[in-house]
């Protein structure tokens, strides 16, 4: 039976000459095309159309098996026009990614690729997912991983991930390895935000205190100022309130001195915390207990130290990104008032 030779609209104003090759694809079709077009578009058809052939009267012939007819033609159609209709993609996506990437036609392939992830669903993923495996699409191949991550139960009960597990168990644990691991990098990022959080709260805490201590707030303030009684909340009242209620509680407590006050254990911390943070090493520093802990940090090298200097950089850090996230205005004015801040010795209850 004779090849049944299609009419394609090439979709191109160019005037041309008369099909020198054909291309023959499944149910005995074959589609008329140039080779001059197809050689200047694909590497491949190059190769295959300047290859030599026993007899040169005979016609040329590409043969392009495995897929759909009219997934052949749209894929001449794009090799003269350059241009793929939604529903072509909507059809033929899969097929055209192939082709594509069979043929070396890097325009197509990326329409495709594109095309191919606005279209993922739960019940192609998988199909997908091993197509982009075998055509080199990475970014594909990760946006179905992200998909089948984030949707795994609906995609299991799927007719395509019940073949994957019978016929390509290497792939599922691929699969699997990946939803392991990104479980893992969400416990990660999750345990990273809480400790940047924490690490942000202590450098609150450590301005509030250097805050109270040099020009007071609410209820604590320096001991050799007068401090207005009528004085508004700070911009970091929240902070600087529960700051001023532990203080009141330190000056006042009698468990103190015998170590048996966890709030007061808690105030004592911050303390030490503020002089690994605080940069002043003479006496200029007016926070509390400042000076003596630097002085023990020279003349004791203790264990925890180490601990302790780290969490102080770790606190550092927090205040600089923090400044880093503010306008450059805002920016500004909070620097130019640091640098004009200059601290008491030790604060009183207002």
């Amino acid at each position: 039976m004779a090849p049944k030779t299609v009419s394609i609209d090439y979709q191109t104003t160019r005037v041309l000459p008369e099909p020198d090759v054909f291309i023959h694809c499944s149910q005995g079709t074959r589609i008329p095309a140039h080779a001059a077009v197809l050689a200047s578009v694909s590497p491949v058809f190059e190769n295959f159309i300047d290859r030599p052939r026993k007899h040169r009267s005979s016609e040329k012939i590409i043969q392009i098996h495995g897929v759909p007819c009219d997934a052949v033609i749209a894929f001449v159609g794009f090799l003269y026009s350059s241009r793929c209709t939604e529903e072509v993609m909507d059809k033929y996506g899969m097929h055209l990614l192939a082709l594509s990437h069979v043929y070396l036609v890097p325009q197509l392939k990326q329409r495709c690729i594109k095309g191919l992830t606005q279209r993922l669903t739960t019940e192609n993923v998988v199909d997908v997912l091993q197509l982009a495996r075998l055509c080199d699409a990475p970014d594909l191949h990760l946006r179905c991983m992200k998909l089948l991550t984030y949707n795994f139960k609906a995609v299991e009960a799927t007719e395509g991930w019940k073949f994957l597990v019978k016929h390509d168990p290497w792939l599922e644990l691929d699969i699997l390895r990946f939803i392991d691991e990104h479980e893992t990098r969400k416990k990660k990022s999750r345990r990273y935000r809480m400790e940047q959080g924490l690490y942000g709260e202590l450098s609150e805490a450590m301005e509030c205190l250097e805050h109270i201590c040099s020009e007071g707030c609410t209820h604590v303030g320096p001991y050799d100022a007068e401090v207005k009684k009528e004085r508004r909340p700070c911009g970091r009242f929240s902070t600087c309130e529960g700051l001023q209620v532990l203080i009141r509680h330190f000056a006042t407590c009698e468990k103190r001195m015998g170590g048996g006050c966890v709030r007061c254990k808690r105030m004592w911390q911050l303390f030490r915390l503020h002089s690994y943070v605080c940069h002043q090493t003479d006496s200029s520093c007016k926070v509390p207990f400042c000076r003596q802990f630097q002085l023990k940090m020279q003349q004791e090298k203790r264990k925890d130290d180490a601990k302790w200097k780290l969490l102080a950089r770790k606190v550092a850090s927090a205040k600089v990104m923090y400044s880093l996230s503010l306008p450059k205005r805002k920016r500004d004015e909070e620097m130019r008032g640091t640098i004009n801040n200059h601290g008491i010795r030790s604060f009183k209850l207002l």
